[in-house]
């Protein structure tokens, strides 16, 4: 079984704890399917927000997620004027028989635009 990372991000529409855990979740639930994952697949996943998001940590999606026993961590994306605002990213640490080339990277919504060579 190969190591392999798989990437993502999804645009919140506001800054309200409710909202970023019903997005990033979807973002992770998609992230799993699309690469035909289960939560024992994972090694680690980060977590970056933009600087713009407070209301709560993106790894609190997971948890609730039931991904519990995976190491998480959440970090400030770096605030570079012009970026798009109230964006989540993913970069998650993944066990997997999958060539690299396969690996479905996913970006929701408008966040497809900023990967558009990878996103699926």
């Amino acid at each position: 079984m190969a190591v392999r990372a798989v990437r993502g991000a999804v645009q919140l529409e506001r800054d309200e704890a409710g909202h970023m855990d019903e997005q990033v979740g979807a973002l992770l639930t998609e992230i799993l399917e699309r690469n035909d994952l289960a939560a024992d697949d994972l090694i680690s996943v980060w977590f970056t927000a933009t600087p713009d998001l407070h209301s709560d940590f993106p790894a609190a999606a997971a948890r609730k997620l039931g991904i519990v026993d995976v190491p998480l961590i959440c970090a400030q994306e770096l605030d570079v004027e012009g970026a798009m605002p109230r964006v989540v990213r993913v970069l998650a640490h993944i066990e997997s028989d999958r060539p690299r080339a396969d690996i479905a990277h996913v970006y929701l919504g408008a966040a497809a635009a900023l990967r558009k060579d990878i996103a699926q």
